[in-house]
């Protein structure tokens, strides 16, 4: 009677130890179409993650429908248009109507690389739409490489649609 108890809990543990490899197996390749499905961010300011993030044509969207003085909490996807080229401390993305978002970044407490114009980012935190004063758009056209004569076409306060960032994810090659 014990070889008989004896045999079939041998049986038992050979065969649950089988199928527990089986799963094992499945567990590490779906982990590995994941890891080749991800795709590969550098991290600015806040850590924060590319889920949710609405496309920049969605959110162009909710900028028209927005008027001076409104704000939304949001996490967009857009293309860098232009960089600060003093710094890195600001930068402008592209929306598919024409249009652009001014983007600082939350207590200037992180800066951008200069030459990721063309880029793809995702950024979060607060989208605003402002009015510009005339001598802050010189700032910016300044700081942007913009020419003398280009300074001094700025005449009058411009209503924009901007962003204060407190994270950044920059899309890696």
């Amino acid at each position: 009677m014990k070889q008989i108890v004896s045999i079939f809990m041998v049986v038992l543990v050979f065969f649950s130890c089988k199928e527990e490899k089986g799963e094992n197996k499945d567990v590490a390749q779906a982990e590995t179409k994941l890891e080749q499905q991800d795709i590969a961010y550098t991290s600015f300011g806040k850590k924060i993650t590319a889920d949710d993030a609405l496309p920049a044509n969605r959110m162009a969207v909710h900028y028209a429908n927005m008027t001076v003085g409104d704000s939304i909490d949001a996490k967009m996807i857009a293309k860098v248009d232009e960089v600060c080229q003093a710094k890195g401390c600001w930068m402008k993305l592209d929306l598919p109507d024409g249009e652009q978002v001014m983007v600082k970044f939350k207590d200037y407490g992180f800066f951008m690389p200069k030459d990721i114009s063309g880029e793809e980012v995702i950024i979060n935190g607060k989208a605003y739409v402002n009015e510009v004063p005339v001598d802050e758009q010189r700032h910016y056209a300044e700081d942007g490489g913009a020419t003398k004569e280009e300074i001094a076409k700025i005449t009058e306060p411009k209503k924009t649609y901007s962003f204060l960032a407190d994270g950044v994810l920059l899309k890696t090659k």
